[in-house]
This record gives C-alpha cells, structure tokens and sequence, in this order.
C-alpha cells in the first residue's frame, strides 16, 4: 500500500509539532518477521489532538513509541518540534523525550517513594532545572489537573482517577510541545475517564499537540481527528464528533 498522509484538511498551513514521513518498522527475522508500522505519515498540529484506533497489533503502540523518540524507526522521517529524531544519538533521543514529549500510559509509572509534586517536578530535575523552578513548575501542573492540594501525597495515597491526573501534570510540567498518552483511561471509570480526556483537551486547546491511543469510539470523539491503523498501515481518518455533543446528545 502507498505511504498515507494525514493533514487536518483545513487548507490553513498550522505549527506541525509532530511530522512523521514514510515510517516503516519491524521485528524479529526470517518467517517471524512482523512489519508493526508500513511507511506511515502523520502530521500532528499545534493545538490539535489526533485519536489513534485500531485491532491489538495494528501498530498504535509502535506509532506512539516511535513519536516520542523511544524507539528508531527501520525507515522513515520523523521530527518532533522540528527536531530531526532519525539518526539522533540517545542522548539526543533523551533530550527529546525529557524536553518536548510528555507520556502518559495506562498504569500511571508514578514512582511510589516519591511525594505527588516530587513526581511532576522530576523530568524537570532530571533536565537540571533548580529546585525552586522545578517545584513551581510542578505546582502550576497539578493546579491545573485540580491536584494542587496533593502535593505532599504519595501515589498509594490517591484513587486511580487522582493518580492519572498527577501523570498528566507530570507530562505538561515544562509546557510539553508533544503529549501522548497510551490508552489513558483503560483502568477508570467512565465518569473518571472523562474528567482525564477534559484535561488533555485542555491541553492540546492550549496549543500542545496530542497523540491519544483508545480503542474507545466514546473516548476518540474527545479529539479533532480519529486515524484508524490496520495492520501497520493508516487505512482511513475521519474528523471526530465534539465531546459535548456526546454528552448532550446533540446530532453531529
């Protein structure tokens, strides 16, 4: 199949913060060779939120590694914040990653030992941020995700819910250029999973772009534009419905 390439269709000519060009990647060798990613393109915009769906093994996880400059493709471009990925050293591939990219996952990875704002402040500690910068950035992450008060917790001390938004905060603490969050919501409550889908429509409202893999059709409609992967490859996209007229059930 050709290479896809997905564009928001507005004829405007938007910040591309993530741009991915023909990328291919695949495992093992011989008869068990599996091609996860066939020369995909993507274009992810400034202020825009892309919902990637597809089967277990249509390559989502793959797409979503690559991104965020945690796995090299076998081909392909991909630059995120104008940043060239392919060809980069792992410090540079780490600099990415602790600079532009903010993941959130399904089972949270918040560190236990480590109060809530501990938590959030960490990629900024780890950048060489000083303690004062790294604590207020932290501070005005959870305030926005309604954490502020939970700063002195530790991860076992909150629900779920509570827990994710703490892993959100930790990937907008710095103002994330690229957010991706891996099913997100997999293990809330539908009520509670949506207050975390408010949350990273707030952010790619205030201009990050953001990359959400669901297998939810409900959850996808919280973004601007749903691609759906089949086996490595984007076989279609379609614009999304508005969250509220889920909610209120309004014809789209």
């Amino acid at each position: 199949m050709s290479a896809q390439t997905v564009g928001d269709g507005s004829g405007a000519d938007p910040e591309i913060v993530l741009s991915m060009r023909d990328v291919s990647k695949a495992y093992g060798d011989g008869d068990g060779r599996v091609h996860a990613l066939r020369r995909v393109s993507l274009d992810v915009a400034a202020g825009e939120m892309v919902a990637v769906m597809g089967t277990s093994g249509s390559g989502k996880s793959t797409l979503l590694s690559i991104a965020g400059a945690m796995v090299t493709p076998d081909a392909g471009e991909v630059t995120v914040a104008g940043v060239p990925i392919e060809g980069a050293s792992a410090r540079g591939r780490a600099r990415v990653r602790r600079e532009l990219v903010g993941f959130v996952f399904q089972d949270f990875n918040l560190i236990p030992a480590l109060t809530v704002i501990e938590n959030v402040a960490l990629p900024l500690d780890l950048d060489g941020a000083s303690r004062a910068t790294a604590r207020s950035e932290a501070r005005r992450a959870l305030a926005a995700v309604g954490m502020r008060e939970r700063g002195k917790d530790f991860p076992d001390d909150l629900s779920g819910g509570q827990r994710q938004r703490v892993a959100i905060a930790r990937a907008m603490v710095g103002q994330r250029r690229l957010v991706l969050a891996d099913e997100p919501t997999g293990a809330l409550d539908s009520v509670t999973g949506d207050r975390v889908l408010s949350v990273l429509r707030s952010m790619a409202d205030q201009g990050s772009a953001v990359v959400l893999v669901t297998h939810d059709a409900r959850h996808a409609a919280w973004a601007d534009r749903i691609v759906h992967l089949a086996d490595g490859t984007i076989l279609e996209e379609a614009r999304a419905a508005r969250p509220e007229q889920l909610l209120t059930g309004e014809p789209r």
